[in-house]
């Protein structure tokens, strides 16, 4: 990593975060716990996971680096506890591709945020690939909207727009460490979920399924993601959360036979084709 630019650090870490991240739908899928029991797991588990992985790395700095976050550790730990609630609560509410298509209009927050707050308004190339992808996103919408409900369509857009101040939160403070924030962050989303859990019993797969989940599409993109706005612009991470757009329901199809519409082939196939191009002129550039 040493020898890497900003640029080719942040896009690596986001495109790795990101691919970790697509089958994170169909995990909740094929999950037979409850909602609130979700929501619990992939709280605690990723929070113990990390957070003494921190602990071994880290030792005593893990709490130094926490207080040294001051303000910026606080919004990012309210923006990060709301977000790993909402995802969840949306993917049991509707269909898969109306939460991942609402929650492709981060970069498109994200950018509005960043040029508004930062003072970091996108470049040409990330201003058109955002125009491009938010109309195949409004394209893929319009036929996902009418199989899908509202209120788990409300929780998805609630989950990008968290996305989207959680990465300008990470940009503007790019000399704290924030992963000690989110691993705060997962504790308080454990904590709530007490609050409405039924039962912790894991049985049958979900033995498999739920901490292979946790630790696979939780707590290592959540770690990556958090560190890869300090390298490049928030609205540039936010990009590659739109591959998760086309490749999350086609997990989700290939597994469990939940069939995409044409118009989410089409519309995620000029998203990544959109992100490709925009990735590769950027790191070229770098």
């Amino acid at each position: 990593m040493k020898n890497l630019s900003d640029q080719q650090k942040g896009s690596l870490l986001a495109f790795v975060a990101v691919i970790f991240i697509t089958p994170d739908s169909l995990f909740i899928r094929l999950s037979n716990v409850d909602t609130w029991g979700l929501v619990f797991y992939r709280g605690i588990i990723p929070f113990i996971t990390v957070f003494f992985g921190m602990l071994l790395i880290y030792k005593l700095s893990f709490f130094k680096m926490l207080f040294a976050s001051g303000y910026h550790g606080l919004i990012y730990i309210g923006t990060f506890s709301i977000t790993n609630i909402t995802f969840v609560v949306s993917i049991q509410n509707t269909n898969v591709a109306n939460t991942l298509v609402m929650i492709a209009t981060a970069p498109m927050l994200s950018a509005i945020l960043s040029a508004i707050f930062l003072k970091e308004p996108p470049d040409k190339k990330t201003l058109m690939s955002i125009m491009v992808t938010f109309l195949a996103v409004i394209f893929i919408f319009f036929d996902s909207i009418k199989l899908g409900n509202f209120y788990g369509d409300i929780l998805g857009f609630i989950t990008a727009i968290g996305l989207a101040v959680g990465a300008v939160t990470i940009r503007s403070a790019k000399s704290k460490n924030l992963v000690p924030a989110a691993v705060v962050g997962k504790l308080f989303v454990a904590t709530f979920a007490l609050f409405f859990i039924e039962s912790f019993v894991l049985e049958n797969k979900d033995l498999i399924i739920v901490p292979l989940m946790c630790v696979l599409c939780v707590a290592i993109p959540f770690v990556l993601v958090t560190i890869a706005p300090r390298f490049i612009p928030a609205a540039e991470v936010n990009l590659f959360f739109l591959l998760e757009t086309i490749i999350g329901p086609i997990w989700v199809w290939l597994i469990i036979k939940e069939q995409p519409s044409i118009e989410t082939l089409l519309g995620g196939a000029v998203i990544i084709l959109t992100i490709a191009i925009h990735s590769f002129l950027k790191l070229r550039n770098s």
